[in-house]
């Protein structure tokens, strides 16, 4: 898209006001029915504003731009100092990278003539691109109505996720801890505090004044540190009351960063009772009686600090930079425009939206600005991004701005969200798709619109890229010394409250509500809808072998006369030409791949109402999913969802309970629980083994081949030897209480 800019640079020589003898100026840019006005400074004859205004081609209706100098006046009207007036057709245009064009000197002309008037203005005005410089901190014409610090809330921006590490501390042990009470040994634990983060070692299981933990306790922390670890050892008094016996506080600062599996040197420090911590060296803090603790800490720099679902994760990289490996290539995203947005509020009695879109890979977020007043709004703005891991997806999201006015209480409301996958992209084709945005409210899934996107993935280095195939998802050191599940969603939940804190402090802000929409902050929690979703998603990875298994019974029962003549043909060369059965096998998937391959998908996939369970979804489970945690619901409606819940707690009891029943009456088969089936299948066990050495394995197969392909005029209607034998097995589910 095409814009004209006019910089407002700085003006000098303006006459002063005959009344007042001072001048107040402030220059008014007009183009039509658009105006756009710089800030005004008080008794300044030579102001410097170096302002710019930027206005959309497609809405110039005017001929002609005219920049008018004016002296504000508290009261009245203000007062007209001089002006000057460019003809559009004369306008040049600008290109990058060409050189900002250069600002120059103009006189004042007085309103009614030609005629110069004292003073002067420095512009520059041309017509340029979104890829001009001055393009993001413009004033746009399609925010004219936007005023006060609203203005900072419009402006497209480059975030960058802050530098997250995870710090280990190993709370090994404590010497000389004394409780205020000499006469009984303390029960001592430890508490650690980062920041609003806080973990406690378990309690020493026994009295002693060198108590004894050898506990991890994990932390997220963010550059620059801006908290201190805080460790406080604490006596259990009652089981309500702790009584502090010593604190040692440490910058993170000054903790050493491990790049590797090595173990880290630990240290002794001593236990302050007001809270200052030192090392055990340092003389300026020497005591001749004092508390110590025993401590491992470290920064971890091999780990991946997980802000976001491992489901659709955007970065995988490790959190020292030294550890990085090189790009396999670029992802390049034209965020082009939406269509068909709904109204998200009121204003003026009528509907509007001001979407903007946010976008999310890797440490670098994107906002584009913010359009006002607009249900079709065009951004036409691209970024790039480096890719390090083609198994990863980019998130975007499009919201209202609800803080034009300034400040505001207001969050920003979801207007949808769409995820590519970077491995379903094939490299260097653009793609050029609308995506629809699609938001669940607690009255139904809903369309808000489409997003227009264009993608394209260059790979830099296709061997790079096959070379990750074969390595694992996340660094090393996930999987040299694991978290545990709750560890895990423990840290990305303190984790997105970092980030979103952080970048909630940019200018214009990346609000709370936005980073926690793009991260899926409430994503583990507990929904019936999501349950049946995955539910379906298993059902439906079985929906194969179900078919297979269904052909196989018409085969055997003959349905197809034909089929199963062919079946038995190439099971006797199977029989005859057993090395032929893996490469059959592996020639097969080959060749379903090739056929498969007509069918691929033309456009990455987008948000699916049928397989989220969305569209066909209760009005309560939708309600429950909503609810808060805790509840804010009523008794009654408490108690209808915990029976519910309870209900469906049982079927899944059930299948659990039959699956470990079937498992067990495998292991009855030689425990001798049930003496008489144990001796049975022993004897059989011999017998077979017989049968089995002394004829050939082909002949073994072929039998039951043909055994099991039989004719339906050879088999029965009942149930098999076999199973009728498996389910006369006996079970551990008749002790159960």
């Amino acid at each position: 898209m095409f814009y004209l800019y006019v910089r407002v640079e700085k003006a000098r020589d303006l006459p002063t006001n005959p009344m007042s003898g001072s001048c107040d100026p402030y220059v008014e840019v007009k183009l039509g029915n658009y105006k756009g006005k710089t800030r005004h400074f008080e008794k300044k004859s030579n102001p410097e504003w170096k302002q710019v205004f930027a206005f959309s081609k497609e809405k110039i209706q005017s001929s002609v731009l005219e920049v008018f100098v004016r002296d504000r006046e508290i009261v009245g009207r203000d007062d007209y100092i001089g002006k000057v007036v460019f003809d559009m057709n004369e306008v040049p245009t600008r290109v990058p990278p060409d050189s900002p064009l250069a600002p120059q000197w103009y006189r004042l002309e007085d309103r009614r003539d030609d005629r110069k008037v004292k003073g002067e203005v420095m512009l520059a005005v041309w017509i340029g691109t979104q890829a001009d410089e001055a393009f993001p901190e413009a004033w746009h014409s399609d925010a004219a109505t936007v005023e006060g610090e609203g203005v900072f809330n419009i402006r497209s921006k480059v975030y960058v996720s802050p530098k997250l590490w995870y710090l280990r501390v190993n709370v090994i042990e404590a010497q000389d801890v004394e409780p205020l009470d000499k006469s009984q040994l303390p029960q001592a634990f430890v508490e650690a505090q980062v920041g609003n983060q806080v973990l406690k070692t378990k309690l020493c299981p026994t009295r002693t004044t060198n108590p004894l933990w050898n506990e991890d306790l994990i932390f997220v922390a963010a550059e620059p540190f801006e908290e201190q670890l805080v460790l406080t050892v604490e006596n259990k008094v009652t089981p309500a009351k702790d009584e502090p016996l010593g604190r040692l506080r440490l910058s993170l600062n000054v903790i050493e960063r491990r790049l590797d599996h090595r173990p880290v040197h630990s240290k002794w420090f001593n236990l302050e009772k007001f809270g200052f911590g030192a090392l055990e060296l340092d003389k300026r803090h020497e005591l001749k009686f004092s508390s110590r603790i025993h401590l491992r800490v470290c920064l971890e720099g091999a780990y991946h600090v997980m802000d976001e679902s491992t489901m659709y994760i955007s970065d995988q990289r490790p959190t020292a930079r030294q550890l990085w490996k090189q790009p396999i290539g670029i992802l390049e995203v034209g965020i082009l425009s939406a269509q068909g947005l709904l109204p998200m509020k009121t204003r003026d009695g009528r509907g509007t939206t001001d979407a903007y879109c946010v976008a999310k890979y890797g440490l670098k977020w994107v906002r584009t600005r913010t359009l006002v007043d607009n249900f079709n709004p065009k951004w036409n703005e691209q970024y790039t991004w480096e890719v390090y891991d083609p198994c990863t997806v980019i998130t975007l999201g499009v919201f209202d701005n609800c803080h034009l006015g300034g400040s505001g209480t207001k969050p920003d409301s979801r207007i949808g969200k769409v995820r590519i996958r970077l491995s379903t992209l094939e490299a260097d084709r653009i793609y050029t798709h609308s995506y629809p945005l699609l938001v669940l409210n607690p009255s139904g899934v809903k369309k808000m619109g489409e997003l227009q996107l264009a993608v394209r993935f260059t790979c830099l280095s296709l061997a790079s890229m096959i070379y990750l195939y074969a390595h694992p998802l996340l660094p090393k050191m996930h999987y040299l010394h694991p978290f545990t599940v709750n560890q895990l969603d423990s840290l990305r939940y303190q984790a997105m409250n970092i980030v979103a804190v952080r970048l909630g402090r940019a200018e214009p802000p990346l609000r709370k509500e936005v980073v926690e929409y793009m991260l899926d902050v409430d994503s583990h929690m507990w929904s019936m809808r999501r349950s049946k979703a995955n539910f379906f998603r298993i059902i439906s990875l079985f929906s194969g072998a179900i078919s297979m298994s269904k052909w196989l019974g018409e085969v055997c029962y003959w349905k197809n006369p034909m089929t199963t003549i062919l079946v038995h043909v190439l099971f006797l060369i199977l029989i005859c030409y057993p090395e032929l059965i893996l490469p059959t096998i592996f020639l097969y998937m080959f060749l379903i791949g090739i056929w498969n391959y007509r069918f691929r998908p033309r456009h990455p996939p987008h948000m699916d109402t049928k397989l989220s369970w969305a569209d066909a979804v209760h009005p309560d489970e939708l309600d429950e999913e909503f609810d808060t945690f805790p509840t804010s619901k009523q008794q009654d409606v408490v108690r209808m969802r915990y029976d519910r819940l309870r209900s469906v707690a049982g079927r899944i009891q059930t299948v659990v309970g039959d699956m470990a029943t079937q498992g067990e009456r495998f292991q009855a088969l030689l425990s001798w629980r049930d003496p008489r089936a144990t001796s049975l299948f022993v004897i059989f066990c011999l017998i077979a083994a017989v049968v089995l050495y002394v004829t050939p394995f082909k002949i073994i197969t072929l039998v039951a081949g043909l055994f099991w392909l039989r004719h339906p005029r050879f088999r029965s209607k009942l149930p098999s030897i076999p199973s009728n034998f498996f389910r006369r097995l006996p079970s551990r589910a008749d002790t159960m209480l």
